[in-house]
């Protein structure tokens, strides 16, 4: 006998959803504006609720757009958020936009990932980063933080692996929790396996720098991510953009110095 998957009820997954984020069903039904009688009917499957509810606790609970859109399939109604390929004409304005970010930090590098960070596009001085990384890592889909903390990616470069890999396992670790995607996860413990140490020094300062060793050069970057916040699409709403910015006059000097 062949068994079938049954989707989880909408109750249930707006459950979890709450309990990741870590809130009462007091805290939310407030937030919410609804009653806390009413929100335990709907998680316990007493009530139905309607897709304008669904979205709007979805809302409340910041649960993904793809998220979103199973909340909606498991309570019986049709997905809202589509999800269209970036070299879709429909989304032109997108790639402008990246294309127009992208152009806007260089000479300093910056790249393009999607929710599992994996490598969409990047700038020209992005190959700063990538001298002497292995081709297999490079080879599409190539993922931006296995290239960093790789033996044969970046990781030999970087002069302070220990407290790098702790930063970037940190906030792989955070987006796991809170998108519950399996696929972060399963990414989180490829990483964590990886030989390079663990600083557990607290950081002397407010953000984690990048030191890269290049040529003769010590170069010093702090990560910035810009996302589409208010997309609609699936892929935009996904598409992060990091630029790694100079952290010392040395190091801006050296990419004017490299920029055509």
């Amino acid at each position: 006998m062949t068994s079938v998957a049954t989707r989880p009820a909408v109750g249930e997954l707006l459950r979890d959803w709450r309990l990741r984020r870590r809130l009462s069903q007091l805290d939310l039904a407030g937030d919410a504006g609804v009653s806390a009688r009413h929100l335990s009917f709907v998680e316990t499957g007493r009530a139905s609720p309607s897709r304008d509810m669904v979205l709007h606790l979805a809302e409340q609970l910041e649960v993904p757009l793809r998220e979103r859109n199973e909340l909606l399939l498991a309570a019986g109604f049709a997905p809202v958020y589509g999800r269209r390929a970036l070299d879709d004409p429909d989304m032109s304005a997108v790639r402008r936009a990246v294309d127009l970010v992208l152009a806007a930090y260089e000479p300093y590098p910056a790249v393009v990932v999607d929710r599992s960070w994996q490598l969409v596009a990047g700038n020209r001085s992005v190959a700063l980063l990538t001298e002497g990384v292995a081709e297999e890592l490079l080879a599409p889909p190539a993922n931006v933080l296995r290239l960093s903390l790789h033996p044969d990616g970046l990781a030999p470069r970087i002069l302070n692996l220990p407290q790098w890999r702790r930063h970037v396992l940190h906030r792989l670790d955070r987006e796991a929790q809170l998108t519950g995607d399996p696929q972060l996860r399963a990414l989180h413990r490829e990483l964590a396996a990886l030989p390079g140490g663990t600083d557990r020094t607290p950081p002397d300062g407010i953000a984690v720098p990048l030191r890269v060793r290049a040529g003769d050069d010590v170069l010093s970057f702090l990560s910035t991510v810009t996302t589409f916040g208010t997309a609609v699409d699936l892929t935009a709403a996904e598409l992060s953009i990091e630029a790694f910015l100079p952290a010392d006059p040395r190091t801006a000097e050296v990419l004017r110095g490299l920029a055509p």
